[in-house]
């Protein structure tokens, strides 16, 4: 088994938990003040996922980008492809704030949606 520290973000107090892991289990040593540290230091240490922020590209709107958002956290290990995706994609004007501007990305059943709207030219 591999040792990993494990910084808790779930509130202010950023608890170093120390975790023991290997493919598909995971023991928590120490470090916690919470359950909730301990489901997320799990979790962290054995299927990280991040939300996702970026901007696509409009065409014929009042700004040239869009800021954008993944519907859910995106597995760490598909960012990448993620990122990938989204800088081949752009989207004609009118945007509306929670349009889905890519469905489904990766087949991982997350949207891209933009998070404000932009008028057209």
């Amino acid at each position: 088994m591999i040792e990993q520290e494990v910084t808790c973000i779930i509130c202010p107090i950023g608890c170093k938990i120390l975790v023991k892991k290997d493919n598909s289990t995971c023991e928590i040593i120490d470090g916690f003040k919470c359950k909730k540290g301990i489901e997320y230091a799990i979790n962290e240490a054995l299927d990280p996922h991040r939300m996702l922020t970026s901007s696509i590209i409009v065409i014929n709107g009042k700004w040239p980008l869009v800021s954008v958002k993944s519907s859910k956290p995106v597995p760490k290990n598909k960012i990448i492809g993620v990122i990938n995706q989204i800088k081949k994609a752009n989207v004609k004007a009118p945007v509306t704030s929670g349009q889905k501007i890519i469905k489904n990305v990766l087949d991982l059943g997350i949207d891209i949606i933009a998070t404000k709207s932009i008028e057209k030219l």
